[in-house]
């Protein structure tokens, strides 16, 4: 199976803008809100900005007791709304911190390697990568 997913190029040249994260929350949730981003940008160790994505590991369809996450044929794990009841155990068990979980919706989102924010980034260290 093909493994679709987003990646950071050099997560040295980010400068913590922000671009990415408001591209897509604004595609998730239209409104421009880096928390509601399914890529966050958090601040290192040594006080530098570090782009945190999905590694598309699964850990989050193998939490769900609700059947709502699953693998496309690309290798993206996806939410299907239907199913999900919201109740945010995903979100705890991912491993970069992610999963997107707001009070106004009976649903979680996660990154399905879109692409929008890597348009959005300026720096271009944002692709989508697949590998076999």
């Amino acid at each position: 199976m093909a493994k679709k997913k987003l990646v950071v190029t050099d997560k040295t040249a980010c400068m913590a803008c922000l671009a990415c994260a408001q591209a897509c929350s604004e595609a998730f949730y239209k409104v421009s809100d880096p928390a509601k981003s399914c890529i966050q940008i958090v601040v290192g160790k040594d006080g530098e900005p570090v782009p945190k994505t999905c590694i598309q590991c699964g850990k989050c369809a193998r939490t769900c007791k609700q059947g709502a996450i699953s693998q496309n044929a690309k290798g993206v794990f996806i939410i299907d709304k239907k199913l999900c009841n919201g109740c945010g155990e995903c979100v705890a068990v991912c491993p970069m911190q992610v999963m997107v979980k707001v009070p106004e919706n009976d649903f979680t989102t996660k990154c399905i390697a879109c692409g929008i924010c890597t348009k959005a980034c300026p720096m271009g260290i944002l692709e989508i990568q697949t590998k076999e």
